[in-house]
């Protein structure tokens, strides 16, 4: 598979030294309008807190632009990120409670304009794309930027905000499901330096799923004023989604197990299996009491003012409130611990589950930037104060009886819906299971140096959490630090090399010590080359990693020490490698990743594919008689994944196979019109994202072809 994605990507690199000669083969001049930075570009509110342009950094960063997501006909942040090396978006398959990413093997957690957004589970809404100007993935441990998380990276979405030089459109969908949006991003300069944008949307659409629905409104408005030296920007966003669960957590029976796609041992795991298949779009909940929806309301507050050329101070305030009112009833387990879910008619008892959940957070990142030099050193030197306070909580009401079946069973093949116990509807039944609150203080600096031609950059961070849950009381605090160098060769090659950590608190007490857990902490070493030659629309990049994360619950070989936290490892290894060029018309594109990850227990990740790789090719005359004209194809491929783990026979191993899925893309745009035609999966491939020990199944996506009508002005 390696030598595959070198080939590829060679063939790309290739062609990038012709860009710059004319048809007889002579060099000529690249004007600087000519050239376009086909990898986005970062800002101070970005993934890196900085604009140093990516092919400086001795990071490895993937930024995807509003018009490349678009083009690619991406409906979720889950879809715009299947196109990025290292990266899974659909880990658990066709999704509507929210985007559940895995970054170079781990979760990632979720920023908005540089600061976290998501919290806890299921009490939060999903956001949207179309609010989003670009998607930024920063990969490998992040805390020394932003305090706690895990060692794979962050997404960082970047919403529409008003400005200079923004232009307006409205746009409306219609799609396969029934899906009808209608959309608008307005845009106004009411006075001089002062900008107002309105972004929003309404959509009622079903999905591929029997009985589930993917509805929403959101507003975003925002107003800006900028005269060059400041910059004051004040944002709303208010979201109101009304769906349902996707997953469906189909059990083994009636998928995996009579899958040519999934390889399950040992073969008991399949006794109560009569071979026939659950269909993909099979519901198993409830139409008369499942629901997810979710109401937000965020407010953003972004700074920004330079006293002189060389030093700046900017800022951001968040403010959020997110309540969710979930409901689901699914097919538990017959067994105490694992498969079968049902017996052999296909017959399983249901287990109801009902939550009021909410988070609620209050967070500032103010910072101070610094140009200087000392000699011969050149020093973008910044460093800020972060403070972070969330609260989350939740209250239940759980109904299981998976064996006796009370409430009456559901059969996978043929299910019949009703029989919802009445305590379900009742709130005095609600269990508070308490409030959870977190303040975080973060103190960070980073120095980007420049000594000629060698790029260095050190970074160090101090954070202090505190969590309390009920009567308990935890406090963390940790040290993070990174160091990166990367020399910029004339002909555009940078090789570099990096080193970074991270930390990420684990709330509970050590069973063997009976001490407070201690954070999860990552080190990750990188090394690559990215490379852009001069004059051209070409950015190559590859890289090699290597992650630890240490402090893991001890492997299950130590049964002697349970609930500790002190002897498990997991590593991660990898190589990446992404290539975009634009060839006169034409842009090509081009990703790949190998992953090699081990858990403290000395399996594979769950559900994670150790390849990937992804390419797309798009076709867009900007003069001649085809003007306007666009199409695009791509391909995604994903890897086998598998899931380990013990249950009443014993070890159980389930492999799911890759699969390869095309998407497509054909348009015309004028100055003023924009008419596309997307489609994704465009084969309508029926496959399985992962299925796990456990006993069930992950349903992928399947085709979706929307029509886009936009006009702009």
């Amino acid at each position: 598979m390696i030598k595959k994605l070198l080939l590829v990507t060679t063939a790309l690199a290739l062609p990038s030294t012709a860009f710059a000669q004319d048809a007889n083969g002579n060099d000529r001049e690249v004007l600087e309008e000519d050239v376009i930075i086909v990898t986005g570009q970062l800002s101070d509110f970005g993934a890196l807190k900085s604009a140093t342009p990516i092919v400086e950094t001795t990071r490895s960063v993937t930024i995807e632009t509003e018009e490349q997501f678009r083009d690619k006909g991406a409906l979720t942040l889950d879809d715009v990120l299947n196109y990025v090396p290292g990266v899974v978006g659909d880990t658990f398959g066709f999704a509507t409670r929210g985007d559940f990413p895995q970054v170079r093997g781990f979760d990632a957690a979720e920023y908005r304009d540089g600061q976290q957004v998501l919290f806890g589970f299921y009490n939060n809404t999903r956001s949207d794309v179309y609010v989003l100007e670009q998607v930024e993935v920063l990969k490998g441990p992040a805390s020394v930027l932003y305090g706690k998380g895990t060692p794979g990276g962050i997404v960082n979405a970047v919403s529409k905000l008003a400005g200079p030089d923004k232009q307006s459109e409205v746009i409306f969908d219609v799609g396969t499901f029934d899906r009808y949006q209608a959309a608008a991003d307005l845009n106004a300069e009411l006075v001089d330096n002062l900008f107002v944008r309105f972004v929003g949307l309404y959509r009622e659409s079903d999905t591929q799923i029997n009985y589930v629905n993917d509805d929403a409104i959101i507003v975003m408005p925002s107003i800006t004023y900028d005269d060059g030296q400041t910059r004051l920007t004040a944002m709303l966003e208010y979201v109101d989604r009304d769906s349902d669960t996707a997953q469906q957590f189909l059990p083994l029976t009636g998928t995996g197990c009579v899958s040519g796609d999934v390889t399950i041992t040992p073969i008991a795991v399949c006794a109560n299996s009569s071979g026939e298949r659950v269909e993909f779009d099979t519901y198993l909940g409830d139409p008369s009491f499942n629901r997810y929806d979710t109401n937000s309301t965020l407010v953003s507050l972004l700074a920004s003012h330079s006293f002189t050329d060389n030093f700046s101070i900017d800022g951001i305030f968040r403010y959020k409130d997110a309540d969710v009112d979930y409901r689901q009833s699914y097919i538990d387990f017959l067994g105490a611990v694992g498969p079968p879910r049902v017996d052999a008619n296909g017959d399983g008892g249901r287990t109801f589950f009902r939550s009021n959940a909410f988070s609620k957070q209050a967070a500032f990142d103010l910072r101070a930037r610094w140009a200087f030099n000392t000699g011969p050193i050149e020093h973008e030197l910044f460093g800020g104060v972060a403070y972070q306070n969330v609260k989350t909580g939740n209250e239940v009401i759980f109904l299981s009886d998976p064996t006796t079946r009370s409430f009456g069973a559901i059969n996978i093949y043929s299910p019949v819906y009703g029989n919802v116990p009445p305590p379900l509807f009742d709130d005095a039944n609600f269990f508070d299971v308490g409030d959870t609150k977190t303040d975080d203080y973060g103190f960070y600096l980073n120095n980007q140096m420049s000594i000629g031609d060698l790029k260095l950059n050190f970074g160090l961070r101090y954070d202090d959490s505190k969590t309390e849950s009920g009567a308990n009381v935890q406090k963390d605090d940790a040290v993070s630090f990174s160091v990166g160098a990367l020399y910029a060769f004339d002909g555009g090659i940078s090789p570099y090399v990096s080193f970074a950590e991270s930390f990420e608190p684990v709330i509970g007490t050590d069973g063997l010590t009976n001490n407070p857990l201690q954070p999860r902490e990552g080190k990750q070493w990188e090394v690559g080359v990215k490379y852009q030659p001069p004059g051209t629309q070409t950015y190559i990049t590859f890289a090699y990693f290597d992650i630890e994360e240490s402090n893991l619950p001890n492997p299950s070989s130590l049964i002697n020490q349970p609930d500790s936290q002190q002897e498990g490892v997991g590593t991660v290894k990898g190589f990446e490698m992404q290539a975009q060029t634009t060839l006169g018309d034409w842009y090509l594109e081009f990703n790949g990743s190998i992953l090699d990850t081990e858990t403290a227990d000395g399996v594979p990740f769950a559900s994670i594919p150790e390849e990937q790789a992804s390419a797309w090719v798009q076709y867009q005359p900007v003069a001649g008689a085809l003007q306007g004209f666009k199409a695009g194809f791509g391909l995604r491929y994903v890897g086998d994944n598998e899931s380990n783990g013990t249950g009443a026979v014993g070890p159980i191993r389930v492999v799911t196979d890759g699969n390869v899925l095309g998407d497509f893309l054909l348009g015309y745009e004028t100055e003023r019109w924009d008419v596309t035609f997307n489609v994704r999966n465009i084969t309508n491939e029926k496959y399985f994202s992962t299925c796990l020990a456990r006993g069930d199944c992950f349903v992928g996506e399947e085709r979706t072809a929307v029509v886009r009508v936009g006009y702009k002005f």
